[in-house]
């Protein structure tokens, strides 16, 4: 049936009247099950209604438009499909200027059809913000929704269409200015949010201040007037993720929202569904609950994560509200790969308070499920659950102790072989983390996990913070005189062979004066020294960097000097000797002229 449907339809030789019928039971069909939709793509039914646009009859290009629009917004449904031929969106757009319909249903279309960047910009080029500005203020509420809600996707992440909109006016009013009239109280609920969605967007692209009072004023305060109990679980859900959004990186807004209508009491209601069910009655209520019961969950955590970002306050402010540690707990177990995410990154949020590590996050052993997260975790959550175990590892912390019982070294040395770059950083943060004033064997320890062959690929990373971090490992292992001396006893070849190997290299100057400040540790070794003493070619470039054009370098190569001539050393005459041998004393002369004074004191 349906076949023959689309034959008529596409038949040049019916009236106009029967293709019309087809188009609207075709529409009617695809109003059901998504077999249906599947049957009706098979058939190649959106080809055949985008051919059928280009008839002059407006009620048949009306039918076959609303039936593309039923087909498109049903999830079965490739987006993909409407950008095959290029001339369907210029095509679609000559069409919006026909009647309030085919505004209503392309403005639906592209809504629908808009996810991410690529097909971004395809609207964008084609005029789409040109086109569909002007229907914000048509007569009909359907039409200003749908080019709300194109406005919205469009703007999504996308600075180009955010700083756009900032300057379009329709009828002498700015798009800003127009988006504040649509999220006032007395609006309908889906065109404030859809409203405060377009705003959060050009906020976050810097096409609107954080400071302007469109945002504090009127978007802030909108959305968490969602997050209250009289708005659907839905709503709730979309503007605590949009308020989320929108505050993320900023400290003044993190700090309005957290004081607006009892937000962080208000979102601990998120996490009480479903509620229990009294009466059968409930049932459906209970069905409803529980599909939303994990999204509510979700924004939730990604709320608190946004505001507890950087206040100190804000966080204890999160941790004390009933049960929330425990609440994050039983996130991170959750068979939601998305409740999961935003749990982690609460807690991230949340860990980097110096109190709360000492005090929560010790009383409710947070480290145990967090390293049960780190097991085969998928690589977006690994990056954010590594990035908590470093701030878990940092000397201040209680749990670092029992974390380093648990597997950690292995785990993390695993991390630093990952094609993930963010993971590799993070793997070898928190190895840089733990040795710092680490006892020897947990030092030795490392040193076993990484292997020789490890530190080299490290050391040779492409990327830079990998490079900076591994160094900073080394310098927090040679730490202490009788750890460098045990570390330089058993790696000591490697570990010279890796110095020279970056001093040659081209780095920047912080790489290279980091790897002085290595030389300068292993100089304090009392056997360590030797290594230096007996190698020629370390110690040329140690005379080299004194005379360099970079003072941080020179200081940090003068550290080394220092630390291998203190008189109260043994064997400190001889190491004298060679090295007024070699002419570093004429360098140190030179230095005390120097204009700068922390070279010339040194």
């Amino acid at each position: 049936s349906i076949s023959r449907l689309l034959y008529l339809l596409q038949q040049e030789a019916s009236s106009t009247e029967l293709r019309t019928e087809c188009a609207v039971v075709l529409g009617s069909l695809a109003m059901g099950t998504e077999n249906n939709v599947k049957s009706l793509l098979d058939c190649h039914i959106i080809p055949a209604l985008l051919q059928g646009l280009l008839l002059p009859d407006l009620k048949f290009i009306e039918a076959c438009l609303r039936c593309l629009r039923t087909i498109f917004i049903s999830p079965v449904t490739p987006e993909d499909l409407l950008y095959t031929d290029a001339t369907v969106i210029s095509h679609l757009m000559a069409l919006l200027s026909r009647s309030r319909y085919t505004q209503e249903y392309i403005c639906q279309i592209f809504s629908h059809c808009c996810k991410g960047p690529d097909h971004q910009t395809i609207l964008f080029n084609h005029g789409a913000v040109q086109n569909i500005a002007h229907l914000l203020v048509s007569t009909s509420y359907k039409v200003r929704m749908q080019a709300l809600k194109c406005f919205s996707v469009l703007a999504f992440e996308n600075p180009q269409v955010s700083m756009t909109l900032v300057n379009v006016s329709v009828d002498g009013e700015l798009l800003p200015q127009i988006f504040v009239k649509m999220l006032q109280r007395d609006k309908p609920i889906e065109m404030q949010l859809t409203s405060a969605k377009c705003l959060t967007s050009m906020c976050r692209a810097g096409a609107i201040r954080t400071d302007d009072s469109c945002i504090v004023l009127k978007t802030l305060p909108c959305l968490v007037r969602m997050c209250s109990k009289e708005r659907l679980l839905e709503e709730r859900v979309e503007g605590a993720e949009t308020l989320a959004y929108l505050i993320e990186t900023d400290v003044e807004l993190q700090r309005i929202a957290s004081i607006t209508d009892h937000l962080i009491v208000m979102l601990a209601d998120y996490f009480k569904y479903p509620s229990s069910v009294s009466a059968i009655t409930d049932i459906k209520r209970l069905d409803h609950d529980l599909k939303h019961a994990h999204e509510l969950r979700q924004a939730a955590f990604k709320l608190y994560a946004s505001l507890g970002a950087n206040d100190e306050d804000i966080r204890k402010k999160i941790i004390e509200t009933e049960n929330m540690m425990d609440r994050i707990v039983n996130g991170l177990s959750e068979s939601s790969i998305k409740v999961r995410l935003a749990a982690v990154r609460c807690l991230h949020s949340l860990s980097r308070s110096v109190q709360q590590l000492r005090t929560s996050f010790q009383d409710h052993a947070v480290w145990k499920p967090l390293m049960k997260v780190l097991q085969n975790a998928p690589n977006e959550i690994l990056v954010v659950a590594s990035s908590t175990l470093c701030n878990l590892l940092l000397e201040f912390s209680p749990s670092k102790e029992p974390i380093l019982e648990s597997g950690a070294i292995e785990l993390l040395c695993s991390l630093t072989q990952s094609e993930n770059l963010a993971l590799r950083v993070n793997g070898i943060w928190a190895l840089m983390n733990m040795a710092f004033q680490a006892e020897q064997k947990i030092k030795s320890d490392i040193l076993r996990g990484l292997s020789t062959e490890q530190l080299f690929q490290l050391l040779s990373d492409s990327d830079v913070n990998v490079l900076m971090k591994t160094l900073g490992l080394l310098r927090n292992l040679l730490s202490t005189r009788p750890h460098i001396d045990h570390i330089m006893s058993t790696h000591g070849k490697q570990i010279m062979q890796a110095v020279t190997l970056i001093l040659e290299g081209e780095h920047n100057i912080e790489v290279k004066e980091q790897t002085l400040c290595i030389l300068a540790n292993i100089a304090d070794g009392t056997t360590a020294k030797e290594l230096i003493m007996t190698n020629d070619d370390i110690l040329q470039k140690i005379k080299y960097y004194m005379s360099h054009s970079n003072a941080k370098l020179q200081l940090a190569a003068m550290f080394c000097i220092s630390n291998l001539i203190w008189n109260e050393e043994e064997g400190s005459q001889e190491r004298q000797d060679k090295l007024r041998d070699m002419g570093i004393v004429d360098i140190l002369h030179k230095l005390s002229q120097s204009s700068d004074p922390n070279l010339c004191d040194k």
